[in-house]
């Protein structure tokens, strides 16, 4: 694989969320001269710098020159002032403004009618000479930041800020694929139902559609429970109940768009419900897959056939006969259910514990217990495919469902009756207008 230097383009690892909940991103830009404010730092720390330095040259001609101490002490008073000053831009960039350089400057002016002062019971001519020319040095410095800052109001630094931040919230925005990196939690958000079971929200909902639908059981069953929030599913405060037309198999099940994607029980035949209407919308039979435990996933359950959504839309895992009862993946137009494309790979479905998709690459983990880690990879886009070793901690010993959801960046899992959810980080590459 060829590494990527920071300087072809914008490297951003994002992750859904840190232990506070908060959304955390870290960016690393290019190697690229977009600002100047690390030069007006070391600017600053020079000006400290020679600050202190008059300091410690006044300390030694209060030593030496006792005639004049008050003289002196004033002038120390000032340079003091002066390092006080000094001290607080470096630490608070936003007082370099007008009025603070104002100050400044009228503060170096009020040292200049002392020098002839010095120069009347100087002991140490050289050393006077010295500081002298630090006081030109510094008070040029000095112009010549004021000059560069002097374009540039606070109310205009500020707005420059706020701009640059917006265009970086929109990029994040925008910023959707990337390759999983590492899997955190999980998160135990409750503890009911069965071993066996699936919960989900749907990532293609509005921000403020936060609902939630939980199927318990693999087989047997066609009741599916909606609740409004994860607030309401935690408490158990169920807002609406459907009773599917058909029953379904297996847990790997997915809602998108409003319509919930399931297998129906005994066949290799994927319903499409609509929660709007109540009603199937469209069913459609998955040519050559296998169904009722004939290619399930290592825990069995009749998981066939696994649907899930990414970044890019609607899939299918299954095996086939025709495939040697290796991973078949498939992409799926939502409305009709017809395949859009079909890729092969040489995966056992048997050997693998589950899969998801992200960004188009489905990931398959190599077991449902405990040590279980994503084993294998396998890009669409390149039709290529690679081992990982990306471990998770399986908490409750028992894997039986593990989709990603790509608007809340994270995996929902049915860990062992336990509904969990797991934070994924992903790596991403911008390119810049430079290496277009």
């Amino acid at each position: 694989m060829q590494t990527i230097r920071p300087k072809e383009g914008w490297q951003v690892y994002s992750s859904a969320q840190d232990a506070d909940g908060r959304c955390i991103c870290t960016v690393v830009a290019p190697e690229q001269n977009l600002c100047s404010r690390d030069a007006k730092g070391r600017q600053l720390r020079q000006l400290l710098e020679k600050v202190q330095n008059m300091s410690q040259s006044i300390e030694v001609l209060n030593l030496r020159t006792q005639r004049d101490f008050q003289y002196i002490m004033r002038m120390e008073n000032q340079i003091k002032g002066l390092r006080s000053k000094f001290r607080q831009i470096e630490s608070d960039r936003k007082t370099l403004v007008n009025k603070n350089f104002q100050e400044l400057k009228g503060k170096m002016e009020s040292l200049q009618p002392l020098i002839p002062v010095l120069e009347q019971y100087k002991t140490d001519a050289q050393l006077i000479s010295q500081f002298k020319e630090e006081i030109r040095n510094l008070s040029a410095v000095l112009m010549g930041i004021q000059e560069e800052m002097g374009a540039y109001d606070y109310e205009e630094l500020q707005q420059r800020v706020l701009n640059l931040e917006s265009r970086l919230r929109n990029c994040m925005s925008k910023l959707t694929c990337g390759k999983l990196m590492k899997i955190t939690g999980p998160l135990t958000v409750k503890t009911s139902g069965t071993r066996f079971g699936a919960w989900m929200t749907d990532p293609q909902a509005s921000p403020k559609n936060n609902r939630v639908w939980y199927m318990d059981s693999y087989t047997n069953n066609k009741i599916v429970k909606e609740f409004k929030s994860i607030d309401d599913f935690v408490a158990g405060v169920e807002s609406r109940t459907y009773n599917l037309p058909f029953k379904w198999a297996g847990t790997d099940h997915v809602v998108y768009n409003g319509s919930l994607y399931y297998n129906k029980m005994q066949s290799n035949i994927i319903v499409r419900y609509s929660f709007e209407t109540g009603r199937v919308v469209t069913q459609r039979a998955l040519e050559s897959a296998g169904f009722h435990n004939v290619y399930p996933y290592t825990w069995g359950g009749f998981s066939d056939i696994d649907l899930m959504a990414d970044e890019l839309g609607l899939w299918a895992v299954y095996a086939t006969n025709q495939n040697a009862g290796n991973i078949v993946i498939s992409q799926l137009n939502p409305d009709t259910l017809q395949i859009l494309n079909t890729w092969n790979t040489e995966y056992s479905k048997r050997n693998a514990g589950e899969s998801f998709m992200i960004c188009g690459t489905l990931y398959i983990t190599n077991s449902h217990l405990t040590g279980a880690k994503v084993y294998y990879a396998y890009s669409t886009k390149t039709s290529t495919y690679e081992y990982t070793d990306i471990p998770f901690h399986n908490q409750y010993f028992h894997m039986s469902m593990l989709d990603y959801n790509a608007r809340d960046r994270a995996l929902y899992g049915w860990n062992n009756g336990h509904q969990v959810l797991f934070n994924v980080t992903l790596f991403h590459i911008i390119k810049t207008e430079d290496d277009s």
